[in-house]
């Protein structure tokens, strides 16, 4: 989460610090609800590759309070496989042991790589649910985000 070209479409960069920081803050989350974001790990070399998993957006869209999914991985194993792979496993638990009716996905709409995720998920995106990013500012060119949608219902179970 240190590389620049990884976190282009987040906010910057994270220092060490503000990593460990993120790591506690999910180890809490997977405490207090089951969710959260796992590590992907490349099964062949053990290999740390990024997260994967389910977050929780309450910023004020109008899809909010929601389960998301969400993935970030290392720059050189891009156009692998490894995120839609990890995006299906968080979505058979969101949909299996969890018991979700819903989860989304969210990226400004610039990040073509995550939104082809999303669409190989079988994610559908309405643009009336597009919104914008209330932490960058007015003007902002990542600011534009698109969000997608899968249903328990629409979710074919393995």
């Amino acid at each position: 989460m240190a590389d620049p070209e990884v976190m282009r479409y987040r906010f910057a960069p994270l220092s060490r610090e503000q990593s460990d920081q993120f790591i506690d803050e999910n180890e809490a989350s997977f405490d207090a609800d089951g969710r959260g974001l796992w590590a992907v790990e490349r099964l062949e070399d053990g290999r740390l590759l990024g997260w994967a998993g389910l977050g929780y957006s309450d910023f004020g869209a109008r899809f909010c309070p929601a389960v998301d999914v969400g993935w970030t991985l290392a720059r050189d194993v891009w156009g692998l496989g490894y995120a839609t792979e990890a995006g299906r496993v968080a979505l058979d638990h969101a949909f299996g042991p969890l018991g979700l009716g819903e989860v989304v996905a969210h990226t400004t709409a610039s990040n073509e790589r995550s939104r082809a995720v999303m669409r190989r998920l079988g994610m559908r995106h309405d643009p009336a649910d597009d919104f914008d990013g209330p932490w960058y500012p007015e003007g902002h060119p990542r600011r534009g985000f698109v969000l997608y949608r899968m249903t328990a219902a629409d979710w074919p179970r393995s």
